[in-house]
């Protein structure tokens, strides 16, 4: 992992990578990392709109995740897709 987080999610995408997104590092994050199990390595991809913790994180049948709500300074009520 390139950058030091908790309270992130993790989604196993159907290529078997595993997006991880957003969490606490020295502050909330709104960056997000693709792990290949095959390779063993860990690509930073694109950004978030928003700088998230605790939020949740859906796969859907597009392949899209769908990440909602968090916090970040306050509770947020927003989303996004991802992918």
């Amino acid at each position: 992992m390139n950058v030091e987080r908790r309270f992130h999610t993790a989604s196993v995408l159907s290529n078997g990578k595993v997006l991880v997104a957003g969490g606490q590092g020295s502050g909330s994050l709104n960056s997000a990392e693709l792990y290949d199990p095959s390779t063993g390595m860990w690509t930073i991809t694109g950004n978030m709109s928003f700088a998230r913790n605790y939020h949740t994180a859906s796969i859907l049948s597009d392949n899209t995740v769908l990440v909602t709500g968090g916090i970040d300074s306050n509770t947020l009520n927003s989303a996004e897709l991802y992918g």
